[in-house]
């Protein structure tokens, strides 16, 4: 497998490493690949894949979607870092109201798989 998958204490929500590959020209990982991510249950149909820039201190809001247009989300940083904290808004999940926060960086390559119905924030 190319990733590590690390459980939070919100369901359906990872935090996902990359193995890299590094030589003297630099790395490689994988960014995405389709049979690791279903067994590790992101069962997801991505439909759409976005890129935005932020100045230093900028705040981006709160990112939520009702059903049936409720979106997972794969988020990664390519360059700088982000705090990024998820809330669980799902009022039928045993997690409902519990937070997960994490610093996603270009250093460590970390991503975060947040599930339909979880309320995103990213500093």
């Amino acid at each position: 497998m190319a990733f590590d998958f690390q459980k939070t204490n919100i369901a359906d929500l990872l935090v996902i490493t990359p193995k890299l590959f590094r030589d003297e020209r630099g790395y490689f990982l994988e960014s995405w690949k389709q049979s690791d991510f279903r067994e590790a249950g992101i069962n997801e149909e991505f439909h759409q894949d976005n890129h935005s820039l932020s100045s230093k201190g900028v705040l981006r809001g709160l990112h939520f979607q009702k059903s049936p247009e409720a979106q997972g989300k794969l988020v990664r940083v390519i360059t700088g870092a982000v705090w990024d904290v998820a809330v669980d808004i799902r009022k039928d999940s045993q997690s409902y109201g519990k937070w997960y926060a994490l610093e996603l960086t270009e250093e460590n390559h970390r991503m975060f798989y947040i599930s339909p119905g979880v309320i995103r924030h990213a500093l």
